[in-house]
């Protein structure tokens, strides 16, 4: 048997970006077992898995689905002594705290095997990265604190005060670098600032990081919980956020209100580490901080800049890319992940809790225009960049799900909850690979689906918690649970798609180039090539021809420079130009130039079989992006078979389905903000007209009269 090895985790810096972009997310094939699962050590294994979807019965929708028996099986004592810089809430009582290991690798008998970051030195028993890392004790920290408040149990709260303890440890108190977190720390607590291989920044709390929003996460959700039933122990969090929000003041939050520039557009100078990422993980903290002390001007103060950065990260519409998405990172107007995608959530929370109704208008787009797209283009992807097509992990569809459970209630909007069950889906087996990737009964999520269906079959701390996480609000909304649990199987999606540009005929003296990376510091060209085009050269890309009408984006990389335009038609129509340079200035991006899908005047006709270009100037063209006016997702379950239709048309649209002998249509129109629209066409359910609002989106299913 051949698996995914790579791990499931989030980019620690900017850096590593590029290589988990262009390379992890391709995924190395290895043999069963990895050397990090050989040399695992003594704490231990874990003796479940995951089973086949037959395996698995159908759980009642009463049976609660978080179990946090794997878990509780990554998390272990962590010897803790006073040093320079570092301490905990009563270390001298208590000498030890708790963190999950970061990786849990699945044996050939179905246990797992705790693992750390890097390669293990025998001698010393470190790790060259550690065995736990602050990320992920901060998040384990999150899971414990909402299943405590959520049910009372007293063991996980016992386990959020312990991983909190150990969080706190990780956070430097004295010096320049006071507020800002070590990432990394070996089994037998030592600390490790520094990594192998390095990250940045180096060390780990000599700048701000993800690893301090996390922290902040953490401490805020800590405060709210404990303000009432241990206000001694909540002090002590209330302190130590304030020790990382004066470190956010004294780097990023300090430029609150100035822009930087990122090719030629202005973005918020401010955001943790330049990351709408970071920074809407951090707002989650601060939003449950605010509400439980609302007079806390400091901590209102980071909320508000917060969510305010995050928003303006908000780009496109539903007929231009990214589709609505807030974009995740403020040196790439290309480059969309699912890693650190909460921040619908976030600034959806935010808009509530500090009364900025203004806020909502991104988490809106980004949960009823973009995540439906998505949704669409093959399911919740972990990142565009800017084509579609690449792995999903838990953490990416978790994301997905928090943001639109909290945008439906903040705006009031429950079309989005509909896409909340097709989403939560992904863990029942409505995914690439066709089984479940989350196990209620062991607790265990899978490390990864590939684009073909491969799995990595690993359960480590990321996706272990973020699985918990969607299971922890889907058991706290009984009516989605209800939905989600009906649905265990995609049975077709049709959405965006890419025609790579080298699959053309050239005219001219035009040319395929394939360059040494396909990375441009940026983003990813489609395919590791593209074409470069000379004034008066011709490009004719072939197309399927479809039964509706297509949006045509152009993915051209485009150059500072003006360098005239790229006119492009099809056999029955001029569809529009596109500029060949003009990206603006550079600024603060890693490269010149973007590489991006450019917006056509009018749609391709269903009938046309090919898009031609003619350069009016120096142009290299990537590939086509091709989006559907009417996409669809068609799931199916014990709850029977349903299909949401996606609209990029700007006006209503109605399709056509076949209503067999016996049934009737059911449907209920969403328009471009999740909330409900009446059907326009009384005799739809006679006649199987299916009628999708401008921008919006159907929900329609098949029911016996």
């Amino acid at each position: 048997m051949t698996y995914i090895a790579v791990r499931s985790e989030s980019p620690r810096t900017r850096s590593m970006k590029a290589v988990a972009l262009t390379a992890a997310v391709s995924m190395l094939l290895l043999g069963a077992g990895t050397a990090a699962a050989a040399a695992a050590p003594p704490p231990g294994t874990a003796a479940a898995g995951l089973a086949s979807a037959a395996a698995l019965k159908p759980r009642p929708a009463s049976t609660p689905l978080t179990n946090l028996s794997h878990l509780n099986f990554l998390l272990d004592t962590v010897p803790l002594t006073e040093i320079p810089g570092h301490t905990t809430y009563q270390i001298d009582e208590q000498p030890t705290a708790q963190a999950p290991w970061t990786y849990s690798d699945k044996n050939a008998d179905g246990s797992y095997g705790r693992v750390g970051g890097g390669s293990l030195d025998p001698a010393t028993g470190h790790w060259t990265q550690g065995a736990y890392n602050a990320d992920d004790v901060a998040r384990t920290a999150v899971v414990y604190l909402r299943h405590w408040q959520q049910t009372g149990d007293e063991t996980s709260r016992e386990h959020a005060v312990q991983t909190l303890r150990s969080l706190t440890y990780l956070q430097t108190t004295t010096g320049p670098n006071a507020g800002n977190v070590v990432l990394w720390q070996q089994a037998d607590g030592t600390l490790t600032p520094s990594a192998s291989p390095v990250e940045l920044p180096d060390p780990s709390d000599s700048a701000e990081s993800y690893w301090v929003a996390r922290t902040v996460w953490a401490l805020g959700e800590g405060y709210a919980a404990f303000q009432d039933t241990d206000p001694e122990f909540a002090s002590f969090l209330q302190d130590r956020l304030h020790l990382s929000l004066d470190s956010l003041e004294r780097q990023s939050l300090g430029k609150y209100g100035t822009y930087d520039v990122a090719d030629g557009v202005n973005v918020p100078a401010w955001l943790i580490a330049g990351g709408a990422d970071a920074s809407a993980e951090a707002a989650l903290g601060l939003a449950a901080y605010v509400t439980a002390v609302p007079d806390d001007a400091s901590a209102r103060t980071a909320l508000t800049q917060l969510s305010e950065g995050v928003a303006e990260m908000s780009a496109g519409s539903a007929t231009e890319w990214p589709y609505g998405a807030i974009m995740p990172w403020n040196k790439s107007q290309t480059l969309w992940h699912a890693w650190g995608g909460l921040a619908p959530a976030a600034v959806a929370t935010a808009s509530t809790v500090l009364g900025r109704s203004d806020l909502l208008g991104a988490a809106v787009k980004d949960a009823a225009q973009f995540t439906p797209q998505l949704l669409a283009a093959g399911g919740p992807d972990n990142a565009w960049s800017p084509t579609p097509g690449e792995a999903q992990i838990a953490y990416g569809v978790d994301s997905r799900v928090q943001g639109l459970v909290a945008t439906a209630k903040a705006a009031n909007a429950p079309g989005l909850l509909d896409l909340a069950a097709v989403t939560a889906g992904w863990f029942f087996g409505a995914n690439p690979n066709g089984a479940p990737a989350y196990n209620p009964a062991t607790g265990t999520a899978i490390d990864g689906i590939e684009q073909d269906g491969r799995i990595n079959p690993n359960s480590g701390a990321e996706s272990t918690i973020h699985a918990l996480m969607t299971m922890l609000t889907l058991d706290a909304n009984p009516k989605l649970k209800a939905k989600a649990l009906g649905i265990d199987e995609t049975v077709s999606t049709v959405g965006l798609s890419v025609v790579e540009a080298e699959s053309g005929t050239i005219t001219g003296s035009g040319a395929v180039v394939t360059p040494p990376s396909s990375w441009t510091g940026e983003a990813n060209l489609s395919g590791g090539a593209y074409v470069a085009l000379a004034a008066g050269d011709s490009l004719s890309i072939p197309v399927p021809a479809t039964d509706q009408a297509r949006n045509v984006f152009p993915i051209v990389n485009q150059g500072e420079a003006d360098s005239g335009t790229t006119t492009w038609s099809s056999a029955s129509s001029a569809l529009g130009a596109t500029s060949n340079g003009g990206a603006g200035a550079q600024g603060i991006t890693d490269a010149p130039g973007r590489l991006m899908p450019l917006s056509l005047e009018e749609a391709l006709p269903g009938v046309d079989t090919a898009v031609v270009g003619v350069a009016g100037g120096a142009a290299s063209v990537d590939a086509l992006l091709i989006q559907p006016l009417i996409s669809t997702i068609t799931v199916t379950g014990s709850a029977g078979e349903s299909t949401v239709y996606v609209s990029a048309a700007n006006e209503t649209s109605v399709r056509t389905v076949v209503v067999p002998r016996g049934y009737k249509l059911a449907q209920q129109a969403f328009d471009a903000t999740g909330k409900p629209v009446a059907s326009v066409d009384k005799k739809a359910p006679k006649t199987g007209a299916v009628t999708v609002a401008a921008g919006g989106f159907t929900v329609a299913k098949l029911v016996r009269k």
